[in-house]
């Protein structure tokens, strides 16, 4: 624990509790990559779904995207103040609860009847999700020594992040094409209950002093959903669009007076020390820009699948095997034995420029395209960036914490994520949208309406305009990737480990 002055860093032995015994820490990590996998899960596992959910509950167009970001920004929006929660009231029971509310959650939004009842269902899902979360992250850090073990910790917890969104999606297309959309929900309710039970294993954590930073979890939270109602609504129907204008000025409002709360309350949300580190900061930016990138892969890789080249949920979700190959191999193998020869700058830097490689090879899909020569080789790649990047910029950026800070430097981390995500899948869907619409009016609509008079020169034409519109958001992603590098390269100087006390 942190001393009354908070100046005990994670990175200091001395304060640290002792080693758990082996089998101990193994259990722990167990359960504590078990629940972010079945966290991060929950950010694509309902994509593969959501033509299901349309039509069995009458969804409008407009609300369909909602059902993916109210998860994405609750989750997102609410983390720093769930990072904060494990401060205060001991990060086991904190992780029990929010755990608790997620698998609770799941099940309700399993039973809705009708969108709205999904949506508050996912909603309540991410705050669940916020609150589980970052305690996770800041439980390895107080649980797992320093050096090869925390690495290796690490490198399993970044795994989730990237897995889990993978998993979800092969999951959801399983469970929608053979039992029903209602169990990508459902599935939730057993896992969920075998890591609660699990949690036995995990050491209680003690408390720090402090108060809970409602209003700005509150002003943070509105002020991003506002951002991305506009960017969405920008892309439907116009950027000088009233309501569009209105949700920018909001968003600009509602962010400006999160930040001077923070300046101002005796316990922010977000102390701004934190961003004062350089690597820190730009680990945040780094994994905002690479939740951005990933997030709008699934989402128009899984669309081009199933609309330009028919596959059926279940063939969708088994196509991304390979991504998970890419990922598990960087992340869970190369990475922790990569970090203490090199600098995580060096291990990021690389990453993400590989990404880019890989979201440029997919920009150059057509409607001909092949999976092994097409799909396949993009999709490796990216993942193989993706792991190299998560892994090393999370250990960059929770090292050398102050103690009584590990759960908000661990909620930034993943809410950078998160947040980024909804940002650039709201960006990249009005980017995708406007270059299909130029070609083809309404090309989406279009689409359904050939199928369903079985017009298949207006579907062929449709299938035309869509695909311009995801490669282009491809294209985008590859510059998000490469604005990715350079962040790294510019803000990430932290040595090797073995060069750096703060990393043992």
């Amino acid at each position: 624990m942190s001393s009354a002055t908070g100046t005990d860093k994670i990175g200091d032995p001395s304060p640290a509790p002792p080693e758990p015994e082996q089998s101990k820490l193994g259990l722990a990590l167990l359960v504590i990559a078990g629940a972010q996998l079945l966290l991060v899960m929950d950010n694509t596992i309902m994509n593969i779904a959501l033509p299901s959910i349309q039509k069995d509950l009458e969804v409008t167009g407009s609300n369909l995207a909602w059902i993916v970001n109210a998860y994405a920004l609750a989750f997102g929006g609410l983390m720093l103040l769930g990072g904060k929660a494990g401060d205060l009231f001991g990060r086991k029971r904190v992780f029990q609860i929010g755990l608790l509310i997620f698998t609770l959650a799941s099940l309700f939004g399993g039973m809705a009847q009708n969108e709205w009842q999904l949506i508050a269902a996912r909603v309540v899902q991410g705050v669940g999700a916020a609150i589980a979360s970052p305690t996770a992250l800041s439980l390895i850090a107080t649980t797992f020594p320093e050096g090869k073990k925390r690495n290796n910790a690490m490198g399993v917890y970044a795994a989730m992040a990237g897995l889990g969104s993978t998993i979800g999606l092969i999951l959801g297309g399983t469970l929608t094409e053979h039992l029903s959309w209602r169990w990508v929900l459902y599935v939730n309710a057993p896992v969920g209950l075998i890591v609660l039970l699990g949690t036995r294993v995990l050491a209680d954590t003690g408390r720090e002093r402090g108060k809970l930073d409602v209003p700005g979890a509150i002003t943070a939270t509105a002020g991003m959903v506002s951002l991305v109602h506009g960017i969405t609504r920008g892309g439907e129907e116009g950027w000088t669009d009233p309501l569009t204008l209105a949700s920018f000025v909001a968003a600009a409002v509602l962010l400006s007076l999160f930040l001077f709360l923070q300046t101002k309350v005796a316990y922010p949300m977000l102390p701004l020390r934190l961003l004062k580190d350089r690597n820190r900061s730009g680990s945040y930016a780094t994994m905002l820009l690479g939740g951005a990138a990933m997030f709008a892969l699934f989402y128009f890789l899984t669309l081009y699948m199933q609309q330009i080249l028919d596959y059926t949920p279940f063939e969708t979700g088994l196509a991304y095997l390979p991504f998970i190959v890419g990922l598990g191999m960087s992340a869970s193998w190369l990475a922790p034995k990569a970090l203490p020869l090199v600098p995580p700058r060096v291990i990021a830097g690389s990453g993400a420029a590989i990404g880019a490689l890989g979201m440029f090879l997919l920009s150059m899909l057509d409607t001909d395209s092949e999976y092994v020569s097409g799909i396949l080789p993009g999709m490796l790649i990216t993942g193989f960036g993706v792991g190299l990047v998560f892994v090393s910029v999370t250990l960059s950026a929770v090292s050398g914490t102050d103690r009584n800070d590990a759960g908000i430097a661990s909620g930034l981390l993943d809410a950078s994520q998160q947040i980024g995500g909804a940002l650039g899948l709201a960006a990249l869907s009005s980017v995708a949208t406007a270059t299909a619409d130029d070609k083809l009016p309404h090309a989406s609509d279009e689409f359904f309406r050939g199928l369903a008079t079985k017009d298949f020169n207006l579907v062929a034409r449709a299938q035309e305009a869509l695909t311009e519109g995801y490669t282009q958001a491809f294209t985008v992603g590859t510059a998000v990737f490469v604005a990715a590098t350079l962040v790294v390269v510019i803000a990430v100087n932290r040595g090797k480990q073995e060069e750096n006390e703060e990393l043992g």
